[in-house]
Protein backbone atom coordinates (compact mmCIF):
# COMPACT_ATOMS: atom_id res chain seq x y z
CA UNK A 1 0.00 0.00 0.00
CA UNK A 2 1.77 3.41 -0.93
CA UNK A 3 2.47 6.09 1.57
CA UNK A 4 -0.06 8.77 1.86
CA UNK A 5 0.83 11.96 0.22
CA UNK A 6 1.18 15.61 1.55
CA UNK A 7 -1.58 17.87 0.40
CA UNK A 8 -1.31 21.42 0.88
CA UNK A 9 -4.05 22.83 2.86
CA UNK A 10 -6.27 25.50 1.96
CA UNK A 11 -7.17 27.66 4.85
CA UNK A 12 -9.61 30.35 2.40
CA UNK A 13 -11.63 27.27 2.63
CA UNK A 14 -12.32 26.43 6.44
CA UNK A 15 -14.65 28.11 8.02
CA UNK A 16 -12.96 29.80 10.41
CA UNK A 17 -11.13 31.71 7.82
CA UNK A 18 -14.24 32.62 6.07
CA UNK A 19 -15.59 33.89 9.55
CA UNK A 20 -12.82 36.16 10.34
CA UNK A 21 -12.74 37.46 7.10
CA UNK A 22 -15.92 38.40 6.64
CA UNK A 23 -16.47 39.84 9.84
CA UNK A 24 -13.08 41.65 11.01
CA UNK A 25 -13.65 44.77 9.64
CA UNK A 26 -16.55 45.29 11.04
CA UNK A 27 -15.40 43.75 14.32
CA UNK A 28 -12.47 46.39 15.02
CA UNK A 29 -15.66 49.10 14.15
CA UNK A 30 -17.56 48.36 16.86
CA UNK A 31 -14.96 46.98 19.20
CA UNK A 32 -15.24 49.69 21.07
CA UNK A 33 -18.72 49.99 21.92
CA UNK A 34 -19.90 46.57 21.99
CA UNK A 35 -16.69 44.73 23.28
CA UNK A 36 -14.27 47.30 25.48
CA UNK A 37 -16.37 47.09 29.06
CA UNK A 38 -16.10 42.98 28.38
CA UNK A 39 -12.94 42.46 27.18
CA UNK A 40 -10.93 45.50 28.30
CA UNK A 41 -8.82 47.53 25.32
CA UNK A 42 -8.31 46.53 21.87
CA UNK A 43 -4.22 45.85 21.77
CA UNK A 44 -2.58 46.51 18.84
CA UNK A 45 -1.05 43.01 18.37
CA UNK A 46 -4.48 41.33 17.90
CA UNK A 47 -4.79 43.22 15.04
CA UNK A 48 -1.53 41.98 13.73
CA UNK A 49 -1.75 38.85 14.71
CA UNK A 50 -5.10 38.41 12.74
CA UNK A 51 -3.76 40.46 9.77
CA UNK A 52 -1.10 37.88 9.54
CA UNK A 53 -3.21 35.13 10.07
CA UNK A 54 -5.22 36.12 6.66
CA UNK A 55 -1.94 35.80 4.96
CA UNK A 56 -1.28 32.53 6.57
CA UNK A 57 -0.49 29.18 4.02
CA UNK A 58 -1.80 32.07 1.09
CA UNK A 59 0.49 31.41 -2.51
CA UNK A 60 0.10 34.90 -3.10
CA UNK A 61 1.89 36.31 -0.32
CA UNK A 62 4.94 33.92 -0.86
CA UNK A 63 5.96 30.21 -1.31
CA UNK A 64 9.34 27.85 -1.02
CA UNK A 65 9.90 26.03 -4.04
CA UNK A 66 10.21 22.18 -3.31
CA UNK A 67 11.40 19.76 -6.10
CA UNK A 68 12.14 15.98 -6.23
CA UNK A 69 15.96 15.16 -7.12
CA UNK A 70 15.36 11.93 -8.60
CA UNK A 71 12.12 13.17 -10.96
CA UNK A 72 12.29 16.57 -10.83
CA UNK A 73 8.84 17.12 -9.87
CA UNK A 74 8.16 20.49 -7.97
CA UNK A 75 5.62 21.96 -5.79
CA UNK A 76 5.12 25.26 -3.98
CA UNK A 77 5.01 25.59 -0.51
CA UNK A 78 3.22 29.30 0.64
CA UNK A 79 4.75 30.77 3.99
CA UNK A 80 3.04 30.18 7.55
CA UNK A 81 2.19 33.31 10.04
CA UNK A 82 3.64 31.23 12.64
CA UNK A 83 1.09 32.92 15.16
CA UNK A 84 0.02 31.31 18.37
CA UNK A 85 -3.37 30.42 18.91
CA UNK A 86 -5.35 32.36 16.70
CA UNK A 87 -3.80 30.12 13.66
CA UNK A 88 -5.07 26.37 14.24
CA UNK A 89 -1.98 25.24 11.43
CA UNK A 90 0.82 27.02 13.02
CA UNK A 91 -0.41 26.51 16.81
CA UNK A 92 -0.56 22.88 16.40
CA UNK A 93 2.93 22.56 14.55
CA UNK A 94 4.06 24.63 17.99
CA UNK A 95 2.22 22.41 20.02
CA UNK A 96 3.91 18.77 18.63
CA UNK A 97 7.71 20.52 18.36
CA UNK A 98 6.82 21.83 22.17
CA UNK A 99 5.75 17.92 23.27
CA UNK A 100 9.11 16.27 21.77
CA UNK A 101 11.70 18.75 22.84
CA UNK A 102 9.97 18.91 26.62
CA UNK A 103 10.04 15.03 26.79
CA UNK A 104 13.51 14.64 25.62
CA UNK A 105 15.19 18.16 26.86
CA UNK A 106 13.65 19.20 29.94
CA UNK A 107 11.47 16.32 32.28
CA UNK A 108 13.74 13.34 34.16
CA UNK A 109 12.66 9.95 34.09
CA UNK A 110 11.22 10.06 37.19
CA UNK A 111 7.27 10.09 38.12
CA UNK A 112 5.07 13.15 37.31
CA UNK A 113 1.72 14.26 37.82
CA UNK A 114 -0.57 16.50 35.56
CA UNK A 115 -2.44 19.22 37.87
CA UNK A 116 -4.40 21.83 37.02
CA UNK A 117 -4.89 24.71 39.70
CA UNK A 118 -7.71 27.54 38.63
CA UNK A 119 -9.42 30.41 40.69
CA UNK A 120 -13.18 31.77 41.14
CA UNK A 121 -15.34 33.57 38.68
CA UNK A 122 -15.10 37.12 41.01
CA UNK A 123 -11.47 37.09 40.43
CA UNK A 124 -11.27 36.64 36.84
CA UNK A 125 -12.12 39.78 35.71
CA UNK A 126 -8.46 41.61 37.06
CA UNK A 127 -6.73 38.88 34.84
CA UNK A 128 -8.61 39.74 31.61
CA UNK A 129 -7.88 43.48 32.42
CA UNK A 130 -4.15 43.00 33.35
CA UNK A 131 -2.93 40.47 31.31
CA UNK A 132 0.78 41.04 33.76
CA UNK A 133 -1.24 39.49 36.62
CA UNK A 134 -1.12 36.29 34.78
CA UNK A 135 2.68 35.93 35.51
CA UNK A 136 1.60 36.37 39.33
CA UNK A 137 -0.83 33.27 38.84
CA UNK A 138 2.07 31.24 37.69
CA UNK A 139 4.24 32.09 40.03
CA UNK A 140 1.67 31.37 42.90
CA UNK A 141 1.17 28.24 41.80
CA UNK A 142 4.59 27.50 41.46
CA UNK A 143 5.09 28.90 45.26
CA UNK A 144 2.10 26.50 46.43
CA UNK A 145 3.63 23.50 44.88
CA UNK A 146 7.11 24.56 46.08
CA UNK A 147 5.91 24.45 49.71
CA UNK A 148 3.83 21.81 49.72
CA UNK A 149 6.23 18.98 47.94
CA UNK A 150 9.23 20.53 50.47
CA UNK A 151 6.86 19.74 53.50
CA UNK A 152 5.57 16.54 52.51
CA UNK A 153 9.29 15.15 50.94
CA UNK A 154 12.08 14.49 53.58
CA UNK A 155 15.33 15.59 53.43
CA UNK A 156 17.26 19.07 52.65
CA UNK A 157 18.22 21.26 50.52
CA UNK A 158 15.14 19.40 47.73
CA UNK A 159 13.28 21.17 44.99
CA UNK A 160 11.06 19.87 42.11
CA UNK A 161 10.60 20.56 38.92
CA UNK A 162 7.41 21.73 37.25
CA UNK A 163 6.65 23.14 33.91
CA UNK A 164 3.60 25.26 34.11
CA UNK A 165 1.48 26.60 30.97
CA UNK A 166 -1.14 29.22 31.24
CA UNK A 167 -4.65 28.95 29.90
CA UNK A 168 -7.00 31.47 29.94
CA UNK A 169 -10.09 29.89 27.92
CA UNK A 170 -13.04 27.71 29.10
CA UNK A 171 -15.08 25.25 27.26
CA UNK A 172 -17.11 27.95 25.57
CA UNK A 173 -14.41 30.36 25.03
CA UNK A 174 -15.03 32.12 28.33
CA UNK A 175 -12.57 33.71 29.81
CA UNK A 176 -10.87 31.61 32.36
CA UNK A 177 -7.29 31.82 33.93
CA UNK A 178 -5.98 28.56 35.50
CA UNK A 179 -2.86 26.89 35.32
CA UNK A 180 -2.02 23.28 33.80
CA UNK A 181 1.14 22.09 35.17
CA UNK A 182 3.28 19.08 34.60
CA UNK A 183 5.39 18.73 38.20
CA UNK A 184 7.98 16.02 39.42
CA UNK A 185 5.92 13.49 41.33
CA UNK A 186 8.21 14.46 44.32
CA UNK A 187 11.81 16.21 44.75
CA UNK A 188 15.34 16.20 43.48
CA UNK A 189 17.97 16.10 45.88
CA UNK A 190 21.47 17.91 45.33
CA UNK A 191 23.37 14.70 45.14
CA UNK A 192 21.34 13.65 42.16
CA UNK A 193 18.77 11.34 44.28
CA UNK A 194 15.09 11.88 43.50
CA UNK A 195 12.57 10.90 46.66
CA UNK A 196 8.77 10.48 45.30
CA UNK A 197 6.09 12.11 47.47
CA UNK A 198 3.43 10.34 49.79
CA UNK A 199 -0.16 10.92 48.66
CA UNK A 200 -0.81 14.38 47.82
CA UNK A 201 -3.94 16.08 49.80
CA UNK A 202 -5.37 17.98 47.41
CA UNK A 203 -7.76 20.09 49.66
CA UNK A 204 -4.06 21.20 51.85
CA UNK A 205 -2.86 22.43 48.05
CA UNK A 206 -6.08 24.28 47.69
CA UNK A 207 -5.53 25.94 50.87
CA UNK A 208 -1.93 27.18 50.05
CA UNK A 209 -2.84 28.35 46.91
CA UNK A 210 -5.60 30.25 47.79
CA UNK A 211 -3.92 31.91 50.38
CA UNK A 212 -0.87 32.63 47.66
CA UNK A 213 -3.69 34.28 45.26
CA UNK A 214 -5.77 35.97 47.58
CA UNK A 215 -2.15 37.73 49.11
CA UNK A 216 -0.97 38.67 45.26
CA UNK A 217 -4.32 40.69 44.75
CA UNK A 218 -4.43 42.52 47.51
CA UNK A 219 -0.54 43.57 47.34
CA UNK A 220 -1.52 44.56 43.75
CA UNK A 221 -4.16 46.60 45.34
CA UNK A 222 -6.71 44.47 42.67
CA UNK A 223 -8.96 43.19 45.81
CA UNK A 224 -10.03 44.84 49.16
CA UNK A 225 -9.98 43.09 52.73
CA UNK A 226 -13.99 43.18 51.72
CA UNK A 227 -13.80 40.60 49.15
CA UNK A 228 -11.52 38.11 51.28
CA UNK A 229 -14.22 38.54 53.91
CA UNK A 230 -16.70 37.64 51.27
CA UNK A 231 -14.59 34.82 50.07
CA UNK A 232 -14.12 33.28 53.02
CA UNK A 233 -18.12 33.00 53.86
CA UNK A 234 -18.65 30.87 50.74
CA UNK A 235 -19.49 27.49 51.34
CA UNK A 236 -16.99 26.67 48.53
CA UNK A 237 -13.95 28.53 47.72
CA UNK A 238 -14.36 29.04 44.19
CA UNK A 239 -10.67 27.51 44.05
CA UNK A 240 -10.20 24.09 42.55
CA UNK A 241 -7.01 21.62 42.70
CA UNK A 242 -7.32 18.56 40.06
CA UNK A 243 -4.50 16.49 40.23
CA UNK A 244 -3.98 13.36 37.56
CA UNK A 245 -2.78 9.80 38.03
CA UNK A 246 0.73 9.50 38.23
CA UNK A 247 2.78 9.07 35.31
CA UNK A 248 5.47 6.45 35.06
CA UNK A 249 9.01 7.11 33.65
CA UNK A 250 8.48 4.54 31.26
CA UNK A 251 4.93 6.45 29.73
CA UNK A 252 6.77 8.35 27.37
CA UNK A 253 3.51 8.78 24.60
CA UNK A 254 1.08 9.32 28.09
CA UNK A 255 3.92 12.49 28.82
CA UNK A 256 3.91 13.45 25.30
CA UNK A 257 0.54 13.74 24.92
CA UNK A 258 0.48 15.42 28.66
CA UNK A 259 3.22 18.03 26.90
CA UNK A 260 0.95 18.74 23.26
CA UNK A 261 -2.83 19.37 26.06
CA UNK A 262 -1.28 22.01 27.88
CA UNK A 263 -0.45 24.42 25.43
CA UNK A 264 -3.14 23.20 23.06
CA UNK A 265 -5.31 25.96 20.88
CA UNK A 266 -8.11 27.81 22.72
CA UNK A 267 -10.46 26.48 19.87
CA UNK A 268 -11.12 23.07 17.77
CA UNK A 269 -12.07 24.42 14.23
CA UNK A 270 -13.59 20.53 14.01
CA UNK A 271 -16.38 21.65 17.20
CA UNK A 272 -17.03 24.68 15.11
CA UNK A 273 -19.80 25.64 12.51
CA UNK A 274 -19.96 28.89 10.68
CA UNK A 275 -23.37 29.96 9.18
CA UNK A 276 -22.26 32.74 6.99
CA UNK A 277 -25.59 33.64 5.93
CA UNK A 278 -26.53 34.64 9.27
CA UNK A 279 -23.02 35.63 10.52
CA UNK A 280 -23.70 33.16 13.39
CA UNK A 281 -21.01 30.68 14.99
CA UNK A 282 -22.35 27.83 16.24
CA UNK A 283 -19.30 26.07 18.75
CA UNK A 284 -20.13 22.55 20.69
CA UNK A 285 -18.61 21.64 23.77
CA UNK A 286 -15.85 19.36 24.33
CA UNK A 287 -18.42 17.36 26.37
CA UNK A 288 -20.94 16.72 23.23
CA UNK A 289 -18.02 14.89 21.46
CA UNK A 290 -17.77 12.05 24.39
CA UNK A 291 -20.23 9.33 24.46
CA UNK A 292 -22.61 8.32 27.34
CA UNK A 293 -22.07 12.78 28.18
CA UNK A 294 -25.35 13.95 29.35
CA UNK A 295 -24.01 16.86 31.02
CA UNK A 296 -23.71 19.88 30.92
CA UNK A 297 -24.55 22.42 27.99
CA UNK A 298 -23.57 20.86 24.33
CA UNK A 299 -22.90 23.98 22.22
CA UNK A 300 -23.88 27.77 22.42
CA UNK A 301 -24.69 29.91 19.35
CA UNK A 302 -22.28 33.43 19.04
CA UNK A 303 -22.68 36.27 16.37
CA UNK A 304 -19.60 36.32 14.32
CA UNK A 305 -18.62 39.33 16.05
CA UNK A 306 -19.38 38.11 19.45
CA UNK A 307 -17.18 34.96 18.93
CA UNK A 308 -14.33 36.87 17.32
CA UNK A 309 -14.03 39.07 20.30
CA UNK A 310 -14.16 35.94 22.85
CA UNK A 311 -11.13 34.63 20.72
CA UNK A 312 -8.81 37.78 20.46
CA UNK A 313 -9.53 37.63 24.33
CA UNK A 314 -7.09 34.66 24.27
CA UNK A 315 -4.54 35.48 22.13
CA UNK A 316 -1.14 36.28 24.05
CA UNK A 317 1.24 39.42 23.55
CA UNK A 318 3.75 39.74 21.47
CA UNK A 319 7.05 38.33 23.67
CA UNK A 320 4.37 37.05 26.77
CA UNK A 321 5.40 34.10 28.05
CA UNK A 322 2.39 31.29 28.37
CA UNK A 323 4.71 28.35 29.47
CA UNK A 324 7.18 28.90 32.68
CA UNK A 325 9.93 26.46 34.24
CA UNK A 326 10.55 26.25 37.62
CA UNK A 327 12.65 24.45 40.20
CA UNK A 328 14.87 21.64 38.79
CA UNK A 329 13.17 22.32 35.42
CA UNK A 330 14.12 26.06 35.29
CA UNK A 331 16.22 27.41 32.71
CA UNK A 332 18.75 28.45 35.39
CA UNK A 333 19.13 24.88 36.78
CA UNK A 334 19.49 22.73 33.27
CA UNK A 335 22.07 25.73 32.11
CA UNK A 336 23.94 25.02 35.28
CA UNK A 337 23.79 21.24 35.26
CA UNK A 338 24.71 21.82 31.38
CA UNK A 339 27.78 23.69 32.21
CA UNK A 340 28.85 21.32 34.72
CA UNK A 341 28.15 18.50 32.99
CA UNK A 342 26.49 16.73 35.66
CA UNK A 343 22.96 16.96 33.86
CA UNK A 344 24.08 12.92 33.16
CA UNK A 345 24.33 12.16 36.86
CA UNK A 346 20.78 12.33 37.79
CA UNK A 347 19.31 9.01 37.68
CA UNK A 348 16.75 8.27 35.10
CA UNK A 349 17.75 10.03 32.61
CA UNK A 350 15.34 10.84 29.65
CA UNK A 351 18.51 10.67 26.66
CA UNK A 352 17.55 12.41 23.38
CA UNK A 353 16.72 10.43 20.36
CA UNK A 354 17.55 13.22 17.93
CA UNK A 355 20.01 15.83 18.30
CA UNK A 356 19.35 19.46 18.53
CA UNK A 357 20.14 20.03 14.65
CA UNK A 358 17.67 17.30 13.55
CA UNK A 359 15.39 18.83 16.14
CA UNK A 360 15.30 21.97 14.14
CA UNK A 361 14.34 20.60 10.72
CA UNK A 362 10.61 21.28 12.49
CA UNK A 363 8.26 21.64 9.40
CA UNK A 364 8.58 18.63 7.31
CA UNK A 365 9.02 15.81 10.78
CA UNK A 366 6.07 17.63 12.51
CA UNK A 367 3.87 17.56 9.44
CA UNK A 368 4.63 14.02 9.35
CA UNK A 369 3.75 13.31 12.87
CA UNK A 370 0.19 15.24 13.08
CA UNK A 371 -0.47 14.05 9.67
CA UNK A 372 1.43 10.70 9.07
CA UNK A 373 2.48 12.29 6.14
CA UNK A 374 6.03 13.18 4.62
CA UNK A 375 5.82 16.09 2.89
CA UNK A 376 9.23 15.85 1.28
CA UNK A 377 8.45 12.62 -0.22
CA UNK A 378 7.83 12.73 -3.96
CA UNK A 379 4.50 12.17 -4.87
CA UNK A 380 5.22 10.91 -8.57
CA UNK A 381 8.23 8.45 -8.03
CA UNK A 382 8.24 8.23 -4.08
CA UNK A 383 11.91 10.10 -4.07
CA UNK A 384 13.32 12.56 -1.48
CA UNK A 385 12.25 15.99 -2.29
CA UNK A 386 13.88 19.25 -0.90
CA UNK A 387 13.36 22.88 -0.85
CA UNK A 388 15.16 24.93 -3.47
CA UNK A 389 14.21 28.65 -3.37
CA UNK A 390 12.35 31.11 -1.27
CA UNK A 391 10.01 33.14 -3.22
CA UNK A 392 9.29 37.17 -1.61
CA UNK A 393 9.44 39.17 -4.83
CA UNK A 394 5.74 39.99 -5.88
CA UNK A 395 6.18 40.42 -9.43
CA UNK A 396 8.09 36.74 -9.39
CA UNK A 397 5.28 35.87 -7.12
CA UNK A 398 2.64 36.87 -9.92
CA UNK A 399 4.68 35.66 -12.97
CA UNK A 400 5.04 32.03 -11.28
CA UNK A 401 1.45 31.33 -10.24
CA UNK A 402 -0.23 32.86 -13.22
CA UNK A 403 2.26 30.47 -15.42
CA UNK A 404 1.03 27.47 -13.10
CA UNK A 405 -2.59 28.92 -13.36
CA UNK A 406 -2.81 29.73 -9.51
CA UNK A 407 -3.68 33.20 -10.00
CA UNK A 408 -6.57 34.02 -9.12
CA UNK A 409 -7.50 37.59 -7.55
CA UNK A 410 -10.16 36.98 -4.82
CA UNK A 411 -12.47 39.70 -4.28
CA UNK A 412 -12.23 40.88 -0.56
CA UNK A 413 -15.98 40.57 0.91
CA UNK A 414 -17.57 43.91 2.16
CA UNK A 415 -18.11 43.98 6.02
CA UNK A 416 -20.63 42.40 7.11
CA UNK A 417 -22.68 43.18 10.58
CA UNK A 418 -25.73 40.82 11.26
CA UNK A 419 -25.01 40.78 14.93
CA UNK A 420 -28.10 42.77 16.83
CA UNK A 421 -27.74 46.28 17.92
CA UNK A 422 -25.64 47.28 21.15
CA UNK A 423 -28.08 47.92 23.89
CA UNK A 424 -25.20 48.52 27.26
CA UNK A 425 -27.68 47.31 29.31
CA UNK A 426 -27.61 43.64 27.65
CA UNK A 427 -23.64 43.79 28.52
CA UNK A 428 -23.12 45.05 32.46
CA UNK A 429 -20.14 44.68 34.00
CA UNK A 430 -20.33 41.65 36.75
CA UNK A 431 -20.41 42.31 39.94
CA UNK A 432 -19.32 40.32 43.54
CA UNK A 433 -23.17 39.62 43.16
CA UNK A 434 -23.49 37.80 40.17
CA UNK A 435 -21.52 34.71 41.88
CA UNK A 436 -22.31 32.16 44.23
CA UNK A 437 -19.45 29.33 43.55
CA UNK A 438 -17.06 28.32 41.09
CA UNK A 439 -17.57 24.96 38.91
CA UNK A 440 -15.24 22.07 39.51
CA UNK A 441 -12.86 21.67 36.75
CA UNK A 442 -13.75 18.21 35.32
CA UNK A 443 -11.35 15.01 36.64
CA UNK A 444 -11.41 12.91 33.37
CA UNK A 445 -8.42 11.67 31.62
CA UNK A 446 -7.15 13.41 28.64
CA UNK A 447 -5.06 10.80 27.08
Amino acid sequence: MPAPVYRQRDPQSTPYYQCIEDHFETFEQVYEDRFERRYGFYRPYVHQVICRYLDCGILHNGFARVRCKECGHEYLLAFSCKRRHFCPSCHQKRVVEFGEWLCHEVVKAIPHRHAVLSIPKILRRYFLYDRKLLSGLSRCGWEALKLYFKKVVKGQNIVPGAVIAIQTFGDFLGFNPHLHILISDGCFHENGMFSVAPAIDTKALEQIFRHMILKMLLTKGKINRDVITLLDKWRHTGFNVFLGSRILPWQKKSMENLARYIIRASFSQERMTYHRESGQVEYRSKASSRPRSGKGKKSKIFDALEWIAAMCSHVPNKGEQMVRYYGHYSNVSRGRRKKAHTDDQIPYILEPELSPKELRKNWARLIQKIYEVDPLTCPKCRGSMRVIAFIEDEDVIKKILRHLGLWVVKRKPLPRANAPPFIPDAYPVPSVDDYTRDPQYPTDSYF
